[in-house]
């Protein structure tokens, strides 16, 4: 069963909660502490590991949003309570779960509850996933799979059959063999990390090939790759040596 610690300076708010929940919740949400500032939260939050966080906004010395200064990634989801909707924009900023207004209602409450449990099913959907993904992944890196997080989901490709990723802001291009080119919901760094590093090599800051697909290296009049389907890529002059190495290390292997 979920848990939760509700964070408020009224204490006739605190405890007016903390009676909802038990009464009409029993079995959805257990309730561990009440905690009458930021600070008294952050404790209580380092004490319980909670999954719900039930936080006020304008409280004195230190309002509900200075909580998450305290957290680099926090573990818990948050529904906010207040009395003043004005608030709800900040609110949402944070990625907050929910926004209450005060006096908190049973239906209200009931909808915040439903909305962590949706939650937590998509959550546990996905873990799910990745460990699917995890073990799709095993295997010689030749014929592995890598799954590619697209905007609709992700795409199964064999780490082999790419040629090359190239940099687009926040996304990346991948170009496969015999297929559409595909567009990543992934930087091209974070790319980079889910590729194998003794076929892969980044050579530029917007391009990162796969060298068993380099026709050529050309140091004439600048430098850059011809890949065996013609494409021509720069090379940073900054990694011209080390790619030389990787390219020697990989005809080695192949040899």
């Amino acid at each position: 069963m979920p848990s939760c610690v509700i964070v408020d300076d009224e204490e006739n708010a605190r405890e007016a909660l903390k009676k909802l929940l038990e009464r009409y919740f029993p079995n959805k949400v257990e309730v561990l502490a009440l905690a009458d500032s930021v600070e008294s939260g952050v404790k209580a939050i380092h004490k319980y590991m909670p999954d719900i966080v039930f936080l006020d906004i304008e409280m004195p010395y230190k309002d509900g949003f200075q909580l998450f200064d305290y957290f680099k990634k926090p573990g818990f989801d948050v529904i906010f309570t207040t009395a003043y909707r004005h608030y709800a924009i900040d609110a949402f900023k944070t990625s907050a779960m929910d926004y209450l207004l005060k006096p908190v209602n049973y239906i209200d409450l009931q909808t915040a509850l439903r909305h962590y449990e949706e939650k937590e099913k998509q959550r546990s959907r996905q873990q799910r996933l990745e460990v699917l993904l995890g073990n799709l992944n095993a295997g010689s890196e030749i014929t592995q799979k890598i799954a590619l997080p697209t905007l609709s989901g992700y795409q199964m490709v064999k780490a082999g059959h790419i040629i090359y990723c190239q940099s687009d802001s926040n996304y990346t291009k991948i170009f496969i063999i015999n297929e559409p080119s595909v567009l990543v919901s992934k930087t091209l760094k974070l790319i980079e990390e889910l590729l194998p590093q003794d076929m892969f090599f980044r050579i530029h800051k917007s391009y990162l090939v796969n060298l068993n697909f380099v026709k050529s290296y050309i140091n004439k009049d600048g430098h850059y790759v011809v890949l065996d389907d013609g494409t021509r890529l720069d090379v940073a002059f900054r990694r011209t040596e080390e790619f030389v190495r990787a390219l020697t290390r990989q005809n080695k292997n192949n040899s």
